[in-house]
């Protein structure tokens, strides 16, 4: 049986990551979000959400730019930390010691213990109540080499430990159970033995 609830925000698990903003190092600072996605696939695009009394608000509708940094169980403690501390109060990068890192394609500092360092362009901003959507193109993506499998060619952002977010707390992601399309992948019959 199922309860009727309120309305209200339960899609979880969710990645956590670390949003970096801010034009020049006086003014970088780091915000802890789980609330981001992807929108398209051609042109990449994304979004985060954020409170517009955040600190990190006003830096990216500033400068209209941003950088999304995949975090790894090992930047739990970090992420945390950036998500219940404000950037003006504190130097987030020397108080966590992560590092800023340069970007390719925009101002803002890319994070260097992060695995995948998205970095995007605002293209619209969008008020929709307690949260503002920051709707962005993708303009570069920074990957880790650590992570490239080479064998296969393959980036492999599991073998990074990924953090999630779910419902309150953090987590590391439990076994593969499967792969896209897998429920569907036909298998060659096995031969069977017909010799009398």
């Amino acid at each position: 049986m199922k309860q009727d609830w309120k309305p209200g925000t339960l899609i979880y698990p969710l990645p956590a990551v670390l949003v970096s903003c801010g034009s020049k190092p006086e003014d970088y600072n780091l915000i802890t979000v789980a609330w981001t996605g992807t929108l398209c696939t051609n042109p990449p695009m994304c979004y985060i959400a954020l409170r517009p009394e955040r600190h990190s608000h006003a830096l990216i509708r500033e400068n209209m730019e941003f950088v999304i940094n995949l975090t790894t169980e090992s930047m739990a403690h970090a992420t945390d930390w950036c998500g219940v501390r404000s950037g003006r109060d504190y130097d987030k990068f020397r108080e966590t010691g992560l590092t800023p890192g340069r970007a390719k394609a925009v101002q803002a500092p890319v994070i260097e213990e992060s695995p995948l360092c998205i970095e995007c362009r605002v293209k619209e901003i969008i008020s929709l109540g307690s949260h503002d959507i920051f709707i962005a193109d993708v303009v570069n993506i920074q990957a880790d080499e650590e992570y490239m499998d080479a064998e296969t060619g393959r980036w492999s952002l599991d073998s990074a430990s990924p953090l999630v977010y779910l419902h309150g707390a953090y987590y590391g992601l439990g076994e593969k159970i499967g792969k896209f399309g897998w429920s569907v992948e036909k298998h060659p019959k096995e031969k069977t033995d017909t010799r009398p």
